[in-house]
């Protein structure tokens, strides 16, 4: 089955991020979210975005353009009617999540692909809300989408073969490294991933070291491309908190249980990037 037509549902970070690598594939895309001001701050990141592919030469200005002319900012999720495949990437939270695709199931065609963009929540449990469980499945992207290489495809109990591999070509016609979990609370990255990401706020919160310090020693002590603190500033600190909470709910393992300096920093409202202030403060907002 090829497919052209994509429907985003959610204007954040992820869905953005996810309609721009889309568009620079040549797909025709469908961004809709609910929130008016998500959808202006949409439009306006897909243009800065591709603005600066221009200015580095990686687009032209033609090119710019082409790609921008095949893309739908919409509140209207009926417009998921004409979709070959369908990309979820709203809150990370279950009973959402099967609300939406309750609604997507009755609105899509019964061939479309219905994807949930979600770091830890049950690809079984949340294809029990659709007509075509077989036609299912986790595409877990990760932050920043058009940069960083991995695609975590999540197939439930339900979700065939065929449909992996669909998504697997489209995937890597995208440039992405992807590969096959099955499904489990955290799939493979995030279930290895958050207890570093946890310690580190851990070791942080003892006064062991500064976020500079600990942020140094795993970038040069251990070859990571970024720090866990900015990390962690970049995913979302709540969404990390979100993501732990689930993953301790479902195996028990204190490793799994969110640090309290994270939650305490959630309740206070630094979020990191998107808030202006994480572990480390930032001149602007992240849209």
């Amino acid at each position: 089955m090829e497919l052209q037509n994509l429907f985003v549902l959610g204007a954040g970070t992820m869905g953005n991020g996810i309609a721009q690598v889309a568009l620079q594939s040549g797909m025709i895309v469908t961004l809709c979210d609910s929130y008016a001001p998500a959808l202006e701050k949409a439009g306006d990141y897909i243009e800065r975005a591709f603005s600066k592919l221009v200015t580095k030469g990686r687009m032209t200005k033609d090119e710019k353009a082409e790609s921008i002319s095949r893309l739908t900012i919409t509140g209207d999720i009926q417009l998921a009617a004409s979709a070959d495949m369908v990309i979820e990437a709203v809150k990370e939270n279950i009973e959402v999540k099967k609300s939406v695709f309750s609604q997507l199931s009755e609105i899509c065609r019964k061939n479309t692909i219905m994807c949930t963009n979600t770091s830890s929540i049950s690809i079984s449990a949340l294809s029990a809300t659709v007509k075509k469980p077989g036609r299912f499945l986790g595409t877990h992207f990760f932050n920043p989408v058009p940069s960083m290489k991995l695609l975590e495809l999540v197939e439930g109990i339900s979700t065939t073969h065929e449909t992996i591999a669909t998504v697997k070509e489209l995937g890597s016609s995208w440039g992405k490294i992807c590969i096959v979990a099955k499904d489990s609370g955290g799939f493979i990255a995030n279930r290895i991933g958050s207890p570093m990401l946890n310690a580190a706020v851990n070791v942080l919160d003892s006064g062991v070291g500064t976020a500079e310090d600990i942020d140094a020693a795993m970038k040069f002590g251990w070859g990571f491309p970024m720090g866990p603190l900015e990390l962690l500033d970049m995913v979302g600190l709540d969404v990390q908190v979100d993501l732990m909470e689930v993953l301790y709910e479902e195996y028990g393992d204190p490793y799994y249980k969110p640090a309290p300096l994270l939650k305490r920093m959630v309740a206070a409202g630094h979020l990191g990037r998107k808030s202006g202030i994480g572990f480390y403060e930032y001149q602007e907002k992240e849209l």
